[in-house]
C-alpha cells in the first residue's frame, strides 16, 4: 500500500505542549498521528482516551516499553503494512 504525505498547521506553541505531552506517554509526534488516523478509520471514530492523570498507567506503561523494543530491533519507523507482512510471514 502506498504512503502518503499528511501536513497541517499549526501554532507553534500546540506543536511543542503535544510533542511534550507524547514524550511522556513514549511516543512521538508522527507515531501518535499515524495510530489517530488508523484507529479513526478502524473504528468510524474517535475511539480512545490517553490522559497522564489517568491512575492505571498499564497502557501508558506498554506503550513506553514497546517503543523501547521498537527503537532496539530498529523498526520503529515501520509501516502497519511492513509489521504485518512481518507476522504474516513468522507465522508461515
Amino acid at each position: 500500500m502506498a504512503s502518503t504525505l499528511v501536513q497541517f498547521r499549526t501554532e507553534d506553541t500546540e506543536k511543542i505542549k503535544a510533542i511534550r505531552i507524547l514524550d511522556r506517554l513514549g511516543l512521538s509526534l508522527p507515531s501518535y498521528l499515524r495510530m489517530c488516523v488508523s484507529r479513526l478509520n478502524q473504528e468510524n471514530g474517535i475511539p480512545f482516551s490517553m490522559k497522564i492523570e489517568a491512575e492505571d498507567n498499564t497502557g501508558i506503561n506498554a506503550l513506553k516499553r514497546a517503543r523501547c523494543i521498537a527503537q532496539e530491533y530498529k523498526i520503529a519507523d515501520m509501516s502497519l503494512d511492513e509489521i504485518n507482512t512481518e507476522i504474516a510471514e513468522a507465522r508461515k
